[in-house]
């Protein structure tokens, strides 16, 4: 009986140990914290985030010192589409409810990296909606560009064309840009089922939920008092002992 207690508080202490957490990644905080001075489309993190009020700031600005990325690599692009990639990386970098999907890699710019969250269906074919008229010559954004100058540029041999010439499709745009750290899927946002780049932080962030569902694995558990699961654990260990 102690042994299956045990293993039932083990799991459901893993379970809570990524539920308000950071990735480990080039410009995230060790643990996530209220700032009050986040910036404009980052400000719906403010009470609780992954992000510094500097790191909000520079998602905001075309050539930014966060990873040297221009979203201009083929002509200029319009505020309409630019406002979701802002949206993107303030997600990336603020959000403390990403942990069910995050996952080790070995990389020079980040140890830990997020895979196939599930977005929003209205954020992702608003996203692909908005854009369809600019211009890209790379389907997967994180790798392949010519960094010769410092920035990223298209690379010999590759043309530019219209972004729905590369991506047909909100699924394709929303999964293979960043190599599958998005997953399409046709959950609205009310579903309680996806996570939502767009949010009102006045009526709370719902992707606190989303994170919780899928920690779970889609399954209802008991409710605990907060930090019960290591109290449990410790009397059961002591029992043991």
């Amino acid at each position: 009986m102690w042994l299956r207690l045990l293993t039932v508080l083990v799991t459901v202490v893993a379970k809570d140990s990524v539920l308000n957490m950071c990735m480990d990644g080039k410009h995230h905080k060790t643990s996530p914290g209220p700032e009050d001075a986040l910036h404009y489309q980052c400000l719906p993190w403010k009470k609780m985030a992954c992000c510094t009020a500097n790191t909000s700031q520079a998602a905001h600005e075309d050539q930014s010192y966060l990873y040297n990325f221009t979203w201009d690599h083929c002509g200029i692009m319009s505020d309409k589409c630019k406002k979701h990639f802002i949206q993107d990386t303030c997600l990336y970098e603020c959000s403390p409810n990403l942990g069910p999907w995050i996952n080790k890699v070995d990389q020079s710019w980040r140890k830990e990296r997020i895979l196939n969250v599930p977005l929003c269906k209205e954020d992702c074919e608003q996203w692909w909606e908005d854009c369809q008229d600019e211009m890209t010559c790379m389907e997967n954004w994180h790798k392949g560009w010519d960094w010769s100058t410092g920035r990223n540029r298209c690379p010999a041999g590759s043309m530019c064309q219209k972004l729905t010439g590369v991506f047909p499709s909100p699924k394709d745009m929303c999964e293979k840009i960043w190599s599958y750290s998005y997953k399409y899927t046709t959950f609205s946002r009310d579903s309680g089922r996806c996570i939502q780049m767009w949010f009102d932080p006045n009526q709370g962030n719902p992707n606190e939920a989303v994170a919780k569902y899928y920690a779970n694995a889609g399954q209802d558990s008991p409710a605990l008092l907060p930090g019960t699961p290591l109290v449990l654990l410790g009397l059961v260990l002591a029992a043991l002992l």
